[in-house]
């Protein structure tokens, strides 16, 4: 989660087959995470019959999430972290059941699509004798190399996203837990691009609380510099709206932050040439309850960007700490 984003990624979703408990979830993280080290290295998985594939890993990373309902399988709700619970349902939801849920997920990102295409064949076979596939979302973010080092993405609404990220010494309090990882939350974000379309700039503006260009504030000139958010404008009127998505998404406390990394989507329009594009917003924190909620519950009560946005999707994941050479993912939970 430190490193720069891979431009591409699959986030797969399982549901847990009747009967698997603990020794076989076991089994099948022993054989997911060996898959896994073999894959990133550029070596191909056991049992790869299209061994040529796994040569460019392109920055491979695979990390795993477990759903509450790997803790119930494996009779372990007591070591459950409190906040890897469904979420709430907000007003601004029409969440659908193809997108949400799941029992264990496998997000897996690379520079390259057919490195992704790959990983996520060997994956989801090996996962086969223990689970099914409840979903698969695939998305893209700005390559690197196109675009100076450490930018800030660009979502399909055209606004930088991720500008107010935790950095540095932040990333140690708001991401990790003290044990090594770290909870996830996605959420599938439908973007409604043809009333969108409608706006002026200056709309589009005021309802992020950026420029557009430069993703500055709009009392600001770059994209870091601070928001003020007591400025007001000649006729008196505040210059960042209270309805502002930036202002509703407003965190003063670095230890309350949450950490963005999302990838856009764009599936096939309709046949009427409507268009299917969003995000799959990957919300990462110590803890989903103290951060992310609060976040979420100001913006599904008055963020104006809500009138083009529509979330389609939900699921949370405890995120494991990483396991020795010798180890597997879960090891400290399932072993």
């Amino acid at each position: 989660m430190t490193t720069e984003p891979p431009a591409h990624a699959a986030f797969v979703a399982f549901t847990l087959a009747a009967g698997t408990d603990r020794r076989a979830l076991g089994r099948m993280m022993r054989l997911l995470s060996d898959d896994a080290a073999r894959l990133t290295r550029g070596e191909p998985a056991l049992g790869d019959t299209d061994a040529t594939l796994a040569a460019l890993p392109a920055r491979l990373t695979v990390t795993f999430g477990f759903g509450p309902g790997l803790y119930r399988a494996a009779g372990l709700e007591d070591r459950r972290p409190p906040s890897v619970a469904d979420l709430p349902v907000f007003r601004i939801d029409r969440l659908e059941r193809r997108w949400s849920g799941g029992d264990l997920l496998v997000q897996i990102c690379a520079d390259d699509p057919m490195t992704v295409t790959h990983t996520q064949r060997m994956l989801i076979k090996d996962a086969r004798p223990f689970a099914t596939v409840r979903w698969v979302q695939r998305g893209f973010r700005n390559t690197p190399g196109v675009q100076p080092a450490a930018f800030t993405q660009r979502n399909v609404l055209g606004q930088l996203d991720g500008t107010a990220n935790p950095r540095g010494a932040e990333m140690d309090t708001a991401v990790w837990t003290p044990e090594g990882g770290t909870t996830l939350v996605v959420r599938r974000i439908r973007a409604e691009i043809e009333t969108w379309d409608l706006l002026s700039t200056v709309d589009k503006e005021a309802a992020v609380g950026r420029r557009l260009t430069t993703g500055a504030p709009l009392t600001g000139q770059q994209e870091h510099d601070e928001p003020d958010f007591a400025a007001l404008d000649p006729a008196g009127l505040p210059v960042m709206p209270d309805f502002a998505h930036v202002t509703r998404a407003r965190v003063t406390d670095p230890r309350l932050k949450i950490l963005r990394r999302p990838y856009n989507y764009d599936d096939p329009p309709n046949a009427a040439g409507h268009p299917d594009s969003g995000l799959i917003f990957a919300s990462y924190q110590a803890d989903i309850t103290r951060q992310f909620l609060p976040i979420q519950r100001r913006l599904a009560e008055k963020d104006l960007l809500n009138q083009w946005i529509t979330p389609i999707g939900s699921a949370v994941f405890a995120v494991p700490p990483g396991c020795a050479a010798d180890g597997w993912i879960g090891d400290r939970l399932l072993g």
